[in-house]
């Protein structure tokens, strides 16, 4: 496995690089996987979606999964962030 970091200030084209650079690197066979830092609190679930009462109901993890894709919610509650 091969690692590559990216940082930069916000607005700086780091995103438009990564869109530009991830399809050559998958036309040539390479899987690629990216992780995206937040500065702030999001959420890709709603409330009234099954998987957001979970987690407001005191669940740590949530995994939500389709045959399509999957994600998975780990809940830090004033845990250290990674």
């Amino acid at each position: 496995m091969k690692v590559v970091g990216l940082a930069g200030w916000s607005g700086a084209g780091k995103t438009t690089l990564l869109t530009r650079v991830i399809p050559v690197l998958v036309a040539r066979g390479l899987k690629v996987s990216t992780l995206k830092h937040a500065h702030h609190a999001f959420d890709i679930d709603h409330p009234g979606k099954d998987s957001f009462e979970h987690r407001a109901a005191g669940a740590g993890e949530v995994l939500i999964a389709s045959g399509k894709r999957w994600a998975l919610l780990h809940e830090l509650r004033g845990e250290a962030e990674p």
